[in-house]
């Protein structure tokens, strides 16, 4: 019974020191890649700027009620809305 006990331990601990161990190369990949290719994640950042307006004019558009079905656009005001 107590070997059933160690064995669901084990795996844990060695799991969580795998998971940090990744996370270190991880970093310190990242911390290269942005320290060594600086220049060309700069000149590309003003594209992606440019790149994220449409993509969240697509995806934020959700919460301004468009595609509900609440009236067409001829009908005047919302009835909450007062002149």
């Amino acid at each position: 019974m107590t070997q059933s006990h160690e064995h669901s331990v084990k795996p844990n601990a060695s799991a969580r020191v795998v998971k940090l161990a990744l996370i270190g190369f991880l970093l310190i990949g990242a911390f290269y890649l942005l320290t060594e290719h600086q220049a060309h994640l700069f000149g590309v950042l003003p594209w992606l700027v440019l790149l994220a307006c449409p993509l969240l004019h697509l995806f934020m558009h959700g919460g301004h009620g468009h595609g509900r079905d609440e009236g067409s656009a001829g009908d005047g005001p919302p009835s909450g809305h007062r002149p």
